[in-house]
């Protein structure tokens, strides 16, 4: 089997290590502040709290497999470094939110409710002030919208991940930053959305570092794309 197979397996039981272990010092630490929101109760299964726990986990899963994807596919080590760095702090962050999920006792998925609901079902006077967010769908948010055949905003297609997994060298450098950049549009505007909505307070404080590291990751990839004589996609 390929690198590449075996590198993405590692990072989904590296993911399944974190949440079991923050499963365990959950239940040991029943009255933790992380395990409830601001008013001691468990988030409901559709609250902003659990949706964006299910879908930030699904939105970072393909992060780390892109990671993986382009370090077999580049000897430049600026690339394979950010690819490092990124999978490794997403799937850490992947396992505090499937962990959370199961402290609360609550799915890790959940077929009724589409992706992003929590961002525009009943809750949107939580998003006062947050750009184009209060009205519109799931499925486009805060001005990023989720491309035809992708699950959610910055998420890349089934297409475009056979194109990186065919590509080589500055051609596999370059995709992978757009791909990853449109990926962490997305997971801003997912990660501002929490940071107003949810009531969790260690999962806001989370969502927050996100839109911060993040946004430094976006800098530094459009630095990283200008290098390459190319620019992020329109």
């Amino acid at each position: 089997m390929s690198r590449t197979y075996w590198a993405a397996l590692g990072a989904v039981f590296l993911a399944l290590i974190f949440a079991a272990g923050a499963t365990m010092i959950a239940a040991a630490n029943g009255n933790s502040p992380g395990g409830t929101d601001d008013g001691g109760r468990v988030p409901a299964v559709s609250s902003p709290d659990a949706g964006f726990a299910r879908d930030m986990a699904v939105h970072h899963q393909q992060a780390v497999e892109m990671s993986f994807i382009v370090r077999d596919r580049t000897q430049d080590e600026a690339v394979r470094g950010l690819a490092y760095d990124i999978a490794n702090t997403q799937a850490n962050q992947r396992g505090m939110l499937l962990g959370w999920l199961d402290m609360w006792g609550l799915p890790k998925v959940t077929p009724a409710d589409p992706p992003m609901a929590w961002m525009s079902g009943g809750d949107t006077a939580g998003m006062a002030g947050m750009e184009g967010m209060g009205d519109m769908p799931g499925h486009a948010m805060g001005g990023v919208p989720a491309k035809p055949g992708a699950l959610m905003p910055g998420m890349a297609t089934k297409e475009e991940l056979a194109q990186l997994t065919g590509a080589q060298g500055r051609d596999a450098e370059v995709l992978y930053l757009q791909l990853m950049t449109d990926h962490h549009k997305g997971g801003v505007a997912m990660a501002r959305g929490c940071a107003t909505l949810c009531r969790t307070p260690a999962e806001q404080k989370l969502a927050q570092g996100m839109v911060e590291s993040q946004q430094s990751e976006l800098s530094l990839m459009a630095d990283m794309l200008r290098r390459r004589g190319a620019a992020p996609r329109p």
